[in-house]
């Protein structure tokens, strides 16, 4: 199981957001009055830092009205079906996510891809890790419903979806516009355990459906770009999957990220 729960694993991005860390893995509350939606909710052995960082920022689990979710990979599905079946919280997704969520098929990194790469600095402690605190568990999401397309989503924080595809085929970033907040998933990530470099950039080639995709879908991020969310604007904090929140333009972390991936020896 992971960890306890501490209080530089919260991070206050602004009056309603935080960003909460997990087991190399982060998610998203955002509240309004006495409730909140989750975007994310970490691996499954990050249940009780999930329900400790609710309690952290004053939500009870009961009224949190729904969890986005960015993508079915099981380090951001974690506790979703959990909360479903508990509280009855709706679990909420791209219309191109859901047959991933009810494990239709997992486009996820493999073990084989993992021995693969073992040699690498980070590979084998973070794949460790991983194992540990479920990342090959069977928790496919029964009930996973699709959000409507075009627009803020009726949820605190009024989140717009941003499709993002390529790290899965209905990756979904969001972008919360009263406070400047992109929270971009595993489509744009600032670290990870297996990666060499620290700032804005794509995760490590395994992890992705479709890299080359993947590489695409930055341009949605940019300002003035149009995607499935009907168009995105300025954002001045991304909050990543993995690693810190960046603090600055969300264009110029896409300009960042584009280059290092142009760059990247694979």
């Amino acid at each position: 199981m992971a960890s306890a729960l501490r209080n530089e694993d919260i991070v206050r991005i602004g009056d309603d957001v935080h960003m909460v860390t997990g087991s190399d893995t982060n998610w998203v509350i955002v509240k309004e009055g006495g409730t909140a939606v989750l975007i994310d909710t970490g691996y499954p052995g990050d249940r009780e830092r999930l329900y400790a960082s609710l309690a952290a920022v004053g939500v009870a689990p009961g009224a949190v009205a729904a969890v986005l979710i960015t993508h079915a990979h099981n380090d951001h599905l974690g506790s979703a079906e959990h909360l479903a079946v508990t509280h009855g919280t709706p679990v909420l997704m791209h219309q191109e996510e859901v047959p991933h969520a009810r494990r239709d098929f997992l486009h996820q990194v493999t073990i084989g891809q993992v021995l693969g790469q073992a040699w690498r600095r980070g590979v084998a402690p973070w794949a460790l890790r991983a194992l540990r605190v479920g990342g090959t568990a069977h928790i496919p999401v029964t009930g996973p419903r699709a959000f409507a397309v075009g627009g803020p989503l009726d949820l605190p924080g009024a989140p717009v979806p941003v499709h993002s595809p390529g790290h899965t085929h209905g990756h979904c970033a969001y972008l919360l516009p009263g406070s400047g907040v992109l929270v971009s998933g595993d489509a744009l990530v600032t670290a990870h355990p297996t990666s060499r470099v620290r700032g804005p950039q794509l995760l490590p080639g395994m992890f992705h459906a479709d890299r080359a995709r993947a590489l695409d879908s930055l341009s949605v991020f940019e300002a003035g770009e149009t995607g499935g969310a009907g168009g995105v604007v300025d954002a001045d904090v991304l909050v990543p999957g993995h690693g810190p929140p960046h603090r600055g333009s969300v264009k110029a972390a896409v300009a960042a990220a584009r280059e290092r991936a142009e760059g990247r020896v694979r």
